[in-house]
């Protein structure tokens, strides 16, 4: 067996960010919104609200978190905002998840 070299600071400031990235999705509703948006169907703020169960605002709050992530998109239509994934490897990440929790 080789042994790894040590880390790196590239690696270090990588798995900083990594992690930082997981940070924003380790909430229930956050991982509940993945999991609807990667059903390639686009929700408003407020579908997505109803089908979490929680209040317009807080859902706001997470969309804007995940946006400002980069893991989610938004495209205005008339007065309606619409959410879809901008990061393709949530799939990834939602498949382990189901797959560890049997979701």
């Amino acid at each position: 067996m080789t042994r790894q070299k040590r880390t790196t600071q590239k690696q270090l400031e990588s798995l900083t960010m990594a992690a930082e990235c997981l940070k924003t999705l380790a909430h229930p509703h956050r991982l509940r919104i993945v999991q609807l948006l990667l059903t390639d169907v686009q929700y408003t703020v407020n579908e997505l609200a109803e089908v979490c169960g929680i209040a317009q605002p807080m859902m706001s709050d997470h969309l804007r978190l995940m946006q400002r992530s980069g893991f989610l998109t938004s495209e205005k239509r008339g007065r309606s905002v619409h959410y879809s994934i901008a990061e393709p490897s949530l799939s990834k990440i939602m498949d382990c998840v189901e797959s560890r929790f049997g979701l």
